[in-house]
């Protein structure tokens, strides 16, 4: 409704104008490897490959994967960190495509989840099974000015009844202390026997 004045009031201004992201929102991207830079050629014999994919804004994405396990890196991830870190699961695997952002107190993204699904060895057989299979959300420090991006905490997705949840409290809460190659990343919430034990090589 316009005013006599001929202005339009403030409450309706604000009404109108798009809703921003706050601190504590998500913001969700696809991670789409077909249409990503590629760093290092690929390596057919090991099945390695190193991607820039597309993420939220300027806080890109980084792809590896070698040895069928895969490991992901978000933000202004520094050169050494591109080239020295990967962060898995000890069997084969490979990561959902949807990347749940999480924002800080100043609108820009702090931490991510992903979901990773885990190939575990049915003892039976030796060989991998639907029976075993695991699924894991892993929570990840997005990096920032000082280059530093890393894991810092995960949630059994097949454990616990609400693992977005505790996955987004763990983002909020440990993402902007986490300091990557010192701490360790952790399990929280229940841990199953398809949770499989993670693996971590950082630059020296």
């Amino acid at each position: 409704m316009i005013s006599p004045t001929g202005t339009i009031p403030l409450i309706l201004l604000v009404a109108l104008a798009p809703a921003a992201a706050r601190a504590n929102d998500s913001i969700y991207t696809d991670l789409d490897t077909d249409h990503c830079k590629t760093l290092s050629p690929e390596d057919v014999e090991g099945g390695g490959i190193s991607l820039q994919c597309k993420g939220l804004t300027d806080y890109a994405v980084y792809f590896k994967e070698g040895d069928l396990r895969q490991s992901i890196l978000y933000g202004h991830a520094s050169q050494a960190y591109i080239d020295g870190v990967f962060e898995s699961f000890e069997p084969f695997n490979h990561t959902g495509r949807k990347i749940e952002w999480r924002l800080g107190q100043d609108g820009k993204p702090r931490a991510t989840i992903l979901r990773w699904f885990l190939e575990n060895i049915d003892q039976a057989t030796g060989e991998p099974s639907p029976k075993v299979k695991g699924q894991v959300l892993v929570v990840s420090k997005v990096a920032g000015q000082d280059g530093m991006g890393c894991v810092v905490g995960y949630v059994d997705a097949l454990a616990n009844p609400a693992p977005n949840t505790l996955a987004r409290q763990i983002a909020d809460a440990k993402a902007d202390g986490f300091v990557c190659g010192r701490d360790k990343a952790e399990f929280h919430g229940k841990r199953g026997p398809t949770a499989a034990e993670p693996t971590r090589i950082f630059p020296e």
